[in-house]
């Protein structure tokens, strides 16, 4: 069940007058665009979630979503690879373009599109299955006919899994610890062989130690994959993306390199964030 972000109560006090500019865009960096974010709103009935939203997403970069609960963080993010579909009474307008094709078009595949790109959540949910067919399932349903064994064991390294688990790999997954079980989500993402991988607050159930591994796999991901990460820790998006954008009640405020906006942020309302004057 997908749950959609609720609307941020009103700020208070001095921070609430000066927060009223309208939202900023920054100059785009050079670098080539995987995603392109065209004037998207989408509405749950009559509430708007995402206002008027236009972003680039830069190949082989770590894009990070910040902003307050509520602010249409995991809305925006769920919409790349349409996973909104499933939510009732949802309405999208405007365009996400990926790969050069409007994935909202009537004749896109919502399901191969889903292969290019992958997702990983909040909470791990590893299947009832072991650890090999974890992986080995979406390939295999997908008509994979190159060298399962071989796969599998490069997904797992890929997520930094393999050493951990190279012995029991018929055991089931669910036995793993809860970092194990969202490293091998992100294994069985891989496995698909996508072009993006977008992360919906993936340490968020996890310990320190296991965080960490999950932003060192990350850092290393990028090599090969760009990467879309919803987080409310701004210290994981300062230390994990090339570029941050800050949203507050659906409308994107800002986006710049992700140094540039946390140290010299360009309007007023992602200085309060920031600075932790509200969140």
């Amino acid at each position: 069940m997908v749950i959609m972000d609720q609307p941020q109560g009103s700020l208070a006090g001095a921070a609430k007058a000066e927060m009223r500019p309208s939202p900023v865009s920054a100059p785009e960096p050079a670098g080539e665009t995987i995603v392109r974010i065209e004037n998207l709103t989408i509405r749950y009935g009559d509430f708007s979630a995402v206002k008027n939203v236009s972003l680039d997403v830069y190949r082989n970069q770590a894009t990070a979503l910040i902003g307050p609960s509520g602010c249409g963080k995991s809305t925006l993010l769920r919409a790349i690879n349409r996973m909104n579909d499933f939510v009732p009474n949802c309405q999208v307008d405007g365009r996400i373009v990926v790969r050069g094709r409007s994935i909202y078009d009537p004749g896109c595949d919502p399901v191969d599109l889903r292969r290019h790109i992958g997702m990983v959540f909040q909470k791990p949910n590893p299947f009832p299955k072991s650890i090999y067919r974890n992986v080995s399932w979406g390939a295999k349903i997908n008509g994979y006919r190159g060298d399962m064994d071989a796969l599998v064991e490069q997904c797992l390294r890929r997520a930094g899994l393999w050493e951990e688990v190279k012995d029991k790999l018929k055991q089931v997954a669910l036995n793993l610890s809860g970092g194990q079980q969202q490293r091998l989500c992100i294994a069985r993402a891989l496995a698909l062989q996508p072009d993006v991988l977008l992360m919906d607050e993936p340490c968020s159930a996890l310990d320190p130690i296991a965080t960490a591994r999950i932003e060192d796999l990350i850092d290393q991901l990028k090599t090969d994959y760009t990467v879309v990460l919803v987080t409310h820790n701004m210290q994981q998006a300062a230390r994990v993306s090339d570029r941050t954008a800050f949203l507050y009640m659906g409308e994107l405020i800002e986006v710049e390199d992700t140094h540039v906006l946390f140290t010299h942020p360009r309007h007023p309302r992602t200085q309060a964030y920031i600075t932790g004057r509200f969140g």
